[in-house]
């Protein structure tokens, strides 16, 4: 299933062959979304992440925005560097292979959209919410999670390490668990497949220095150092 593009002046509407005859350039507008009463809710990070109803499904749609010290002053726009290599077009296609081709845990992905301005571009992407999750940093402030859970998200990132999938933020915020106690890893920016292996440990050192600030920073947090064995005997180490 391939990623397909169409351009509509100096936009690019990307889409995998379930949405391409429908993909509409509203579908990155907010405002567009508001209009139809199809806004269920949102959430604010480094920007305003939107969850929309839309067909009976429920989406997520995000606009990227630069991080760290270039996005004090650059929030939204990049180097045009064509458009395969854009970091819409880049998450959509990984996500359209882990989803589809891998059958991993993740978001299944919707569509993309590229803006361009000359020598830059700005991008959205619009992804599948997945339903009835939450993700375990927001679990672990409520409560403790049990062990047999911690072995079942050290399975499934191993799943992903063996498919070769770097994850870039791979911490607590981004592994959920829905109400079915499956596991799902979710925010693919930046992500990629990576040869050889000695990146993975890095990639699980990633998510434990995540645990261990997040322990520092609440007053009740309930993650043990045993939890942590627990995801390691489930990973396999």
């Amino acid at each position: 299933m391939a990623i397909k593009q169409k351009r509509q002046g100096n936009h690019t509407l990307l889409a995998t062959d379930n949405y391409f005859d429908r993909v509409e350039l509203s579908w990155f507008d907010p405002a567009w979304w508001q209009q139809q009463h199809a806004i269920t809710g949102t959430s604010v990070g480094r920007g305003t992440t939107y969850f929309v109803r839309w067909d009976q499904q429920d989406w997520v749609l995000r606009h990227y925005r630069r991080g760290g010290l270039i996005g004090k002053w650059v929030k939204q726009t990049y180097t045009y560097p064509g458009i395969k290599r854009t970091r819409a077009y880049r998450e959509l296609e990984l996500l359209n292979t882990l989803y589809h081709g891998y059958k991993l845990p993740c978001p299944r992905p919707v569509a993309g959209h590229v803006q361009h301005m000359g020598s830059f571009y700005r991008c959205d992407l619009l992804i599948e919410r997945i339903s009835d999750a939450t993700d375990v940093h927001h679990l672990l402030c409520r409560g403790p999670v049990e062990n047999n859970l911690w072995r079942h998200i050290g399975e499934t990132i191993r799943r992903f390490h063996d498919k070769q999938v770097y994850h870039h933020d791979l911490n607590i915020h981004n592994l959920l668990l829905d109400n079915q106690q499956q596991a799902w890893l979710i925010d693919f920016d930046k992500c990629e497949l990576r040869i050889g292996d000695k990146w993975k440990a890095d990639n699980l050192a990633r998510l434990q220095r995540s645990l261990l600030k997040e322990s520092s920073r609440q007053s009740q947090y309930h993650f043990q150092q045993e939890n942590w064995q627990s995801l390691l005997d489930g990973y396999g180490k």
